[in-house]
């Protein structure tokens, strides 16, 4: 009996179609990770979601948050996570992590160091005490390697606990007092001139965009600057980077490795091409030694923006 060439070429459709989605699952399988490793390396219990993710997660009950008065419970957006998904080539990670403002730059070094990029670092609450923030994560790689990662940035939030059980109110240092500082100098080592007032410097710097069928820039409130407060011999800077997706961690790494602490990452607009990523920096010290910290983030700025325009 012969069949129809429609419902014949019905039944070659259907066989294709599940040839392929058994190809599909069999690779999906071929790439299933193994949570057992993830564990082992990252010291605690993982666990594999429906669809293959592998988890790991660590509560932060180690220090009593209220938010609005009220005793707020880790499960109610206390925890610190990591998620792990196969990839061609290992594996992926994403995770939030719990961080006390003495914890950030310990946490977000560990991470640098151990291949790991930052994406976010803002508040979930207001109104709570101590302040609690949190430092989005990502990665891609061998699975075990980045959970080691994780790790480490965990590890390096639970030894500044270990040292001082209540987080800081201040950063370590001197505090700067009001004085004067030299322009001149500031300006010389960026090389950018820059406004003064009050006895303070500042240092701004336009980018450019598109949004609603319109180019926009510096005026708009698209712009890297930096503020120096204080003296020449003990002074604050603190700032903003305006950052396209592939400078973003360039930029904050060469701040982390000036000493410079990164106190926020998020974005200020929607739907401007290219988009935009903010980072807001604090540090203290010679007005000297800031300058050229905040002038070698511009200049890896620079260097990541040459490798996306190819000039």
């Amino acid at each position: 009996m012969k069949l129809p060439k429609k419902l014949a070429l019905s039944g070659i459709l259907s066989t294709f179609a599940l040839v392929t989605a058994l190809a599909a699952a069999a690779q999906q399988g071929d790439r299933r990770l193994d949570a057992d490793a993830i564990g082992r390396a990252a010291a605690t219990e993982a666990t594999t979601t429906d669809d293959g993710v592998v988890r790991i997660g660590w509560a932060r009950d180690d220090v009593k948050v209220t938010v609005d008065g009220m005793p707020l419970k880790p499960f109610a957006g206390l925890g610190s996570w990591a998620a792990f998904a196969p990839t061609e080539h290992g594996a992926m990670v994403m995770g939030d992590t719990v961080v006390f403002q003495d914890e950030v730059s310990p946490a977000m070094d560990a991470a640098f160091a151990n291949g790991l990029e930052v994406s976010a670092l803002h508040n979930h609450f207001f109104f709570d005490e101590p302040k609690v923030y949190f430092m989005h994560i990502g990665g891609h790689g061998n699975p075990e390697e980045l959970a080691r990662g994780v790790k480490a940035v965990w590890d390096a939030i639970k030894q500044v606990r270990s040292e001082r059980g209540t987080p800081a109110d201040t950063f370590p240092g001197e505090t700067p007092r009001h004085g004067t500082i030299d322009a001149a100098k500031v300006e010389r080592i960026i090389g950018h001139e820059g406004q003064s007032q009050d006895g303070m410097v500042k240092i701004t710097i336009g980018r450019e965009a598109s949004m609603h069928g319109m180019k926009f820039g510096g005026s708009m409130g698209l712009t890297t600057w930096a503020a120096f407060s204080g003296s020449d011999e003990l002074a604050a800077i603190d700032g903003d980077f305006a950052m396209t997706a592939r400078e973003v961690q360039p930029v904050l790494r060469a701040l982390r490795k000036a000493g410079i602490h990164v106190v926020a990452l998020h974005n200020h607009m929607i739907g401007e091409e290219p988009a935009y990523y903010f980072t807001h920096f604090w540090g203290k010290g010679p007005a000297e030694e800031l300058a050229r910290g905040f002038k070698a983030a511009l200049d890896a700025q620079a260097a990541a923006s040459r490798e996306t325009t190819g000039h």
